[in-house]
Order: structure tokens, then sequence, then C-alpha cells
């Protein structure tokens, strides 16, 4: 069980029939504090289940008393995993999952992405993601980070995977900073969703 009193891991493989089953990946970026209110609004939108995987570091950001869906992060990866024919949680949240959207996606994480690196659970689901579900990312990082020539460089090649850019907006960022690198309002991302859920059959 996740130290937010969330279900056990073994409840990844379980959910209604009729379900379309969203996954939030975190990365720690402060716009990690809108957390609470994009799972409120994923939860309005009719049949859909999320549930939410998080990076050590993202958990900084937000209260996990706030979240009121199931939480794993990478302790739950290796408490689910004791001997060979146990499940493997990043297999289990890949196949239970229709959906993943990375929201936000800190510079970090999207280095690591792009490179193929899986080094926590995170990134080992979307080493590991079926193609033929849709991937939404949402970059987040100091204007600074954003203006990096490799920046571009790794968001053409998420989408060149076929992952969906939702993309970053201009703002004055918390450190004071003013450019592009915000996460893209809830609002944006919410409605992104909805219309990639209408043009897919889920199930």
């Amino acid at each position: 069980m996740d130290s937010s009193g969330a279900e056990s891991p073994d409840s990844v493989i379980s959910s209604s029939p009729s379900a379309i089953r969203v996954l939030v990946g975190v990365t720690g970026s402060v716009a990690a504090l809108k957390l609470p209110v994009l799972v409120s609004g994923l939860l309005q939108i009719p049949e859909v289940e999320v549930q939410v995987v998080t990076t050590e570091r993202a958990k900084h950001f937000y209260n996990i008393q706030d979240i009121p869906v199931p939480i794993y992060s990478d302790d739950d990866e290796w408490k689910m995993w004791n001997r060979r024919s146990d499940p493997v949680l990043h297999i289990e949240l890949r196949r239970w999952a229709d959906l993943l959207i990375l929201a936000p996606l800190d510079a970090n994480t999207l280095g690591k992405i792009s490179s193929g690196i899986c080094d926590n659970l995170v990134t080992c689901i979307v080493r590991a993601w079926d193609f033929k579900k849709p991937l939404l990312f949402c970059p987040a990082m100091n204007t600074a980070m954003w203006d990096h020539p490799i920046t571009a460089e790794q968001i053409e090649r998420l989408r060149n995977f076929g992952y969906i850019e939702i993309a970053c907006i201009e703002k004055t960022l918390m450190c004071g900073d003013k450019g592009l690198g915000a996460m893209a309002e809830v609002s944006t991302i919410l409605e992104k969703v909805k219309e990639v859920l209408s043009k897919k059959q889920l199930h």
C-alpha cells in the first residue's frame, strides 16, 4: 500500500469493464501542484477511471491526501515483486491503462524518455508503452531550459514516437522568469484528453 493510504498495487488488475482507464504520470516540475485539479477534472469525464504514477521528486509539490485515486511510486514497484511469479507493477499498469498522460513532463524526464532511459516507475511504463494506445505529454520547465536547443530535439523525438504533445504556454513562472515553459492549462489538457478519447476505439 502506498503511504497515501491508496489501494494496494493488486488493484491495478481490476476495473469496471466499461471504464476508460486513464493513467496520469506526474514528474518533478512545480506544475505538479495542479495534479489535484487535473485528477478531479478527469474524474468528471463520463466512464473515466484514473490512477496516478509519480516520481519521488513530484511528491514535493502536492499533498497526497488531495488525490482521491490510487497513487503508485517506485517503492510500490519493488514491494509488489518478491519472486519470479509475482506481477511487475509497471507492466500491470501499462496493461491496465487505455491512455497515459504525462502532466507535467519535466525537463529531466523528457530527456530520459527521449533517450530510452527507464530508471523509475514512470519511465518504465513509458518504455513499455503499447504504441496502439495514446500517450499525451505536457512539457513544463523553466524558460531557459525550454530555450535550450536540445529541448526541441527531444520534443520532436517524442512526436516521432507517435506521442501527442500538449504544448506549454508563456507566462510568468514561479521562479519569476517570463516566457515559454509553463504547463498547459488544466482546461486545455482536459479538452485534449476528451478529443483523443472521442477518436479512439479503446475497447
